[in-house]
């Protein structure tokens, strides 16, 4: 689990072959075998590392799922560590799993914030909600629009100076990691299955949508 705070900004040092090898630093001060670090939002299990690097193995069912086919050596990566009991929770829950990716339709200058557009498919943007939280690349946004075609969060300086963010231009490509909250609420309002005799049967949810927004929600 993460929370979108990026910790430093690595460099790729080489991927293919089913293995990924980033220079970093931050991330490996306390790195152990099987630790977690998100790269790019995707939470990646270190297989080796020494003061300087770590390398990660990659299943093709991440590639197809996410930007890591866009990266190239010398690529600079979000990274962050898992979250531990001792941490602040100063973004959102995010579990490293990527929902899918989307490409920067703009960047437009609105006082001292950089409004970002983001195009994405349906399925994804089923699971942006406009104030909601998001994660780029890893990193913890708040969504401030959203149409049927793409969405916007609004960068500060400081996000956009401490993560890759700052090498985006229209057309990049970003991995999307919707709210897990949100789906889980999603798959409860769906409602369940109750096996009768050989048939999964549907058993309709008794969370609606009435029922949220009666309930503040």
């Amino acid at each position: 689990m993460f929370t979108g705070i990026i910790e430093e900004v690595g460099t790729v040092q080489r991927i293919g072959g089913g293995s990924l090898a980033i220079a970093a630093e931050t991330v490996l001060t306390d790195a152990h075998l099987g630790d977690s670090i998100a790269v790019n939002g995707i939470c990646l299990t270190v297989t080796s590392f020494d003061r300087h690097h770590f390398t990660a193995d990659v299943m093709p069912e991440t590639v197809r799922r996410t930007s890591l086919a866009e990266l190239r050596k010398g690529s600079p990566v979000n990274l962050e560590r898992a979250l531990s009991l001792s941490s602040r929770l100063g973004g959102h829950i995010v579990s490293g799993h990527i929902d899918g990716t989307g490409s920067i339709r703009s960047l437009e200058k609105e006082g001292n914030a950089l409004l970002l557009k983001v195009a994405a498919e349906p399925a994804v943007l089923r699971g942006i909600v406009e104030k909601g939280s998001v994660a780029l690349d890893g990193i913890s946004l708040t969504v401030a629009a959203v149409t049927e075609e793409d969405f916007t969060v609004s960068l500060i300086p400081h996000t956009r100076e401490v993560t890759n963010l700052r090498d985006k231009k229209t057309g990049s490509i970003l991995n999307i990691e919707t709210d897990v909250i949100g789906k889980y609420v999603e798959k409860m309002m769906q409602g369940v299955y109750t096996q009768e005799g050989s048939k999964a049967v549907p058993e309709k949810s008794a969370l609606t949508r009435a029922f949220l927004l009666e309930n503040g929600f």
